[in-house]
């Protein structure tokens, strides 16, 4: 049995930053930098966290939500929607209520403006199947999501990686404005060129968790040469500082302290081209940090800001602001939820998919007579494939709706845009309109190729009946994609579920024994064909294919019940889903 063990990611980490300055975290892979701006940012708020961070002498609480932009490293944006709508709903939601819509409207044009987008604001943001706007401008949207708030704050991970030079300095550049805008920028960087090191105010180098350096970045090569670790070539001091924090002295001088270890010849603290091993420079490079730098910058740390009253009470409220109320936040969604998605209910392959099967199934019951018990039989038949192919097709297109959208809803509610069940509501919602309109068509063809009752109230009825079912299959789809959270194992448990839910439908089996009998109950696949036969044959006959035909009241209640149910547990999965860290 594995034990699960304590391991410090971070120690003795000590700094400050102030408005106005950037500062950058940086060291190699695995030394602690995300994490430490996760901390910082508020996202990673564990027990097993020890130490303190304040934000003007006060604490960390949700108000401070509304006061720090966090950019996370990979770009989670809506692939259908343009820049501008991006940033529109972004200010509709995160902007506070004080300002009317007309006022966040021009906010997210201003920020359009300041970040240069106007070129592409009308474009789509794209994916990995949709052809969009390029990564440069990719990373300043999302950099965009977050200065619309205006945060005295800004946190960003890595916001250079993926792009070129040119591009990278020009999102340096742009980080360095809003600094001398009156703001705090905290930044993760990995590899600077030379010219990005030089923008940065203040630098923490990291190295396995510990902390190398914590000062201004013009002197970080002036201390590290006072400790006897200079370049021996020219190079850019990003590359030399990181070779350091990877314990690498190769091109740069070995600190006399530990040359005299290397010629000792102790075979633990030598590599085989007489250089130090990097755990011995590690240690090093930590012990000369604690020694000559650490007190006077904690002693810095320690002397009182003064600050003015009403600007620690800025951030002592510990109620969290939303920037709309529910209503707002739902209508706002929703509109979202609609423009997004329009192009994947829409796509040829989809119409194709159901007007194909809706022409075969025409072809195949072409004009079926009722009146004959063969035919009846026929017809009866049918039915029950409505009724199957409606409860199987909503179940597997709605499985992918909430672990597709997973790193979108931790990324928005970590920073409080919008309360979950508004969101829960929206996004269940706004699938109605487009998930209703296929099988409408579907329907229209059917009904009249296969000639069943040719009168208005039998085809509205049959048209809510299928209304009914997709609703309470979707509920499902919706459960299981929440509950699991991962596509392989939610899409094998609804082939299982729906087959069973398929062969207990009553068309297969009519005498299902007593100790497995329950199953039908719960299939909406059994609830909707016994609907569907009232509605055809009511008049006709009591029973079918030895189904009863009764009042419909009870199927009717079962499947709004499955529609209800099905989303308070989707909804309850939601609530207990963790946030990914840094998301």
């Amino acid at each position: 049995m594995r034990t699960s063990e304590e391991k410090d990611i971070l120690n003795g980490i000590t700094g400050s930053v102030n408005p106005g300055e950037v500062l950058a975290l940086m060291g190699p892979s695995g030394s602690g930098k995300t994490t430490l701006l996760n901390l910082l940012g508020g996202r990673l708020i564990q027990p097993t966290v020890r130490g303190s961070i304040t934000y003007n002498d006060h604490p960390y609480s949700k108000f401070l939500k509304s006061r720090i932009g966090f950019v996370t490293q990979d770009d989670v944006l809506f692939p259908h929607l343009t820049v501008k709508e991006t940033l529109t709903y972004a200010a509709l939601l995160r902007l506070p209520k004080t300002l009317t819509k007309e006022q966040k409207e021009k906010r997210a044009i201003d920020v359009i403006h300041e970040l240069g987008l106007e070129r592409c604001q009308d474009t789509m943001i794209g994916g990995s199947f949709v052809r969009g706007v390029s990564g440069g401008e990719r990373k300043r949207v999302s950099i965009g999501n977050e200065i619309i708030i205006n945060p005295s704050l800004l946190f960003l991970d890595e916001p250079t990686s993926g792009l070129d030079s040119t591009t990278a300095m020009r999102t340096v550049q742009l980080l360095q404005d809003i600094a001398e805008a009156g703001k705090t920028v905290v930044t993760t960087i990995h590899q600077p060129s030379s010219r990005l090191f030089h923008k940065f105010d203040k630098l923490i180098l990291l190295g396995k968790g510990s902390l190398l350096y914590f000062g201004k970045a013009s002197e970080a090569t002036v201390y590290f040469s006072s400790i006897g670790c200079s370049p021996l070539i020219a190079m850019n001091p990003a590359e030399f500082l990181l070779d350091l924090a990877n314990g690498n002295l190769n091109d740069v001088s070995v600190p006399s302290e530990l040359e005299d270890k290397v010629q000792m010849g102790n075979s633990d603290t030598e590599t085989r081209n007489g250089k130090p091993s990097p755990t011995i420079v590690h240690e090093y490079l930590v012990e000369a940090y604690e020694t000559k730098v650490a007190d006077k910058e904690k002693k810095k740390i320690m002397d009182p800001i003064p600050l003015d009253e009403e600007v620690k009470s800025k951030v002592s409220s510990p109620k969290r602001q939303w920037g709309a109320s529910w209503w707002e936040q739902y209508s706002i969604l929703f509109c979202r939820g609609i423009k997004e998605r329009r192009h994947d209910y829409f796509s040829w392959l989809r119409i194709t998919q159901v007007l194909s099967t809706a022409f075969i199934l025409g072809l195949l019951w072409w004009q079926c007579d009722s009146k004959s018990p063969k035919g009846l039989q026929d017809q009866a038949g049918l039915l029950f494939f409505i009724a199957v192919f409606w409860g199987f097709f909503p179940v597997f297109t709605s499985i992918f709706t909430f672990p597709q959208e997973r790193a979108m809803l931790s990324k928005e509610r970590a920073a409080d845009m919008y309360r979950l069940s508004a969101y829960f509501v929206a996004r269940t919602t706004s699938d109605l309109p487009l998930d209703l309109i296929l099988p409408v068509l579907f329907l229209l063809v059917v009904y009249f190729m296969a000639g069943l009752r040719l009168s208005a109230g039998p085809f509205f009825l049959t048209m809510l009946t299928v209304f009914l079912c997709i609703v309470a299959a979707q509920g499902l789809g919706l459960a299981i994609g929440a509950t699991l959270m991962d596509l392989k194992r939610a899409t094998t448990l609804a082939s299982v579920t729906v087959m069973t839910f398929m062969l207990a439908g009553g068309f297969f089996v009519q005498r299902v024994p007593i100790f497995i009998s329950w199953i039908r109950y719960m299939s909406f696949n059994y609830h909707t064909y016994k609907l569907l036969l009232k509605v055809q044959y009511e008049d006709i006959t009591p029973t079918i294919n030895g189904m009863r035909i009764d009042n419909g009241l009870t199927e009717v209640s079962a499947l709004v019940a499955m529609v209800f149910g099905y989303r308070l547990l989707a909804y309850l999965s939601l609530r207990r889903m963790k946030p990914q860290s840094g998301a």
